[in-house]
């Protein structure tokens, strides 16, 4: 059945869908509307579920710990400053495999105080042990999100779903919603294996001395590597059953493409019109949508733009002194490749600001230039910077 909904309201929709028992949140701009729908449903007696109000998102996620490390379906959402409040959670959370559930709608971090989008928030998180899987659309966050609990559960990690604040959480789609009944056959109720009992009280996790940290941390290492593996079995489960999948990476029109653009979120939209357009007039150009950020898909990434001239990585964060996370990665993961595109990072839409089709294409024209050339003259380039307030 499809209703017309906001990003936000899709979140409240698929959490309660997926039958989570504890949601602890702490309301912030732009999420807040996640957690008070979820607070209606539980207030109203559509969702048999504890509602824990705290004074923090660090107590959010301390919540939502406690309640996944004794077997119950955790859920929480939080945005921007939240996100890095709660920061040391989450290394907690991943650490002693907690299939915990938690959305992130995208908001640039302060200071400035901003409210609007950005993926900063997440991209500072990356190192954290959660798997991050990117959203473009409202119907891809509901469906994300349902996903992500089997993949949280069968896994023993945490997931976070990221989607662009205000551009998706505020923006009314169509969804498709499926039934409680077809939710239920797909996600099986939560047994967590190894779940605390006051009649049996344990310690939970070791101490991290010299002797085992390296191996928790190598053990850790290889379950969010490998899984890459599960999130594509989930997906496919889910397309079989629902009719839409998503996989790790959307590749768009680039078997024969020369230059290629790639980003995640909701830009890859805007992206694949200018692809749209430049291809009508002939030229060769492609988009890569990536929508699983970590694990992050090496072998996928360097096959799929290897295939190119030159890779144009647009997206909305920079790690300063030097890129954008994104295209750091991607750099990274040529790296004793026989052969590696040349790349442009185009750092762009940061704080909510507009990126429009003719930027894009700009973009792309710079890059193919680079293809032409053979030459990247500047590495990392600003799109929509406004040079006169920059100007020394």
């Amino acid at each position: 059945m499809k209703q017309i909904m906001d990003g936000n309201e899709a979140v409240a929709l698929a959490a309660k869908l997926s039958r989570v028992k504890v949601i602890s949140a702490y309301p912030i701009t732009p999420q807040t509307t996640v957690v008070e729908k979820l607070a209606e449903y539980v207030s109203n007696g559509e969702l048999d579920a504890e509602f824990i109000k705290v004074e923090s998102e660090h107590s959010a996620m301390s919540a939502c710990i406690g309640a996944a490390a004794t077997g119950v379906r955790a859920f929480t959402a939080t945005s921007s400053q939240g996100l890095l409040l709660m920061n040391e959670m989450l290394y907690v959370a991943s650490g002693l495999r907690l299939p915990i559930v938690m959305t992130n709608a995208n908001r640039s971090v302060s200071a400035p105080l901003s409210i609007w989008c950005d993926q900063q928030d997440s991209m500072t998180v990356r190192d954290s042990g959660w798997i991050q899987l990117y959203c473009e659309n409202n119907q891809e966050i509901l469906d994300t999100t349902i996903q992500a609990f089997r993949i949280a559960e069968e896994l023993l990690l945490p997931v976070m779903i990221c989607y662009d604040g205000y551009i998706l959480s505020h923006t009314l789609e169509p969804v498709d919603c499926p039934e409680q009944t077809e939710v239920d056959a797909f996600l099986p109720p939560y047994h967590y294996p190894y779940a605390l009992d006051p009649d049996k009280p344990v310690t939970m996790g070791a101490v991290g001395v010299p002797e085992y940290y390296m191996e928790f941390r190598y053990l850790l290492q290889k379950a969010v590597q490998g899984a890459k593996a599960k999130i594509l079995k989930v997906d496919e489960e889910f397309k079989k059953r629902f009719g839409r999948g998503y996989g790790i990476m959307e590749k768009y029109c680039c078997d024969d493409a020369e230059v290629m653009i790639l980003t995640m979120g909701s830009l890859s939209s805007s992206a694949r019109d200018v692809v749209d357009n430049l291809r009508s007039k002939g030229e060769k150009v492609g988009l890569v949508k990536l929508k699983s950020f970590r694990p992050f898909p090496t072998d996928e990434i360097v096959e799929t733009l290897g295939q190119s001239k030159a890779v144009a990585v647009l997206e909305k964060d920079i790690s300063l002194g030097y890129a954008g996370g994104l295209f750091i990665d991607t750099a990274a993961a040529f790296a004793n490749t026989k052969q590696a595109p040349l790349m442009i990072n185009f750092i762009c839409g940061l704080a909510g600001r507009d990126v429009t089709s003719a930027q894009i294409e700009q973009a792309v024209r710079e890059t193919q230039k680079a293809a032409e050339t053979g030459e990247v003259k500047e590495k990392v380039r600003w799109l929509g910077l406004q040079e006169k307030l920059v100007e020394e």
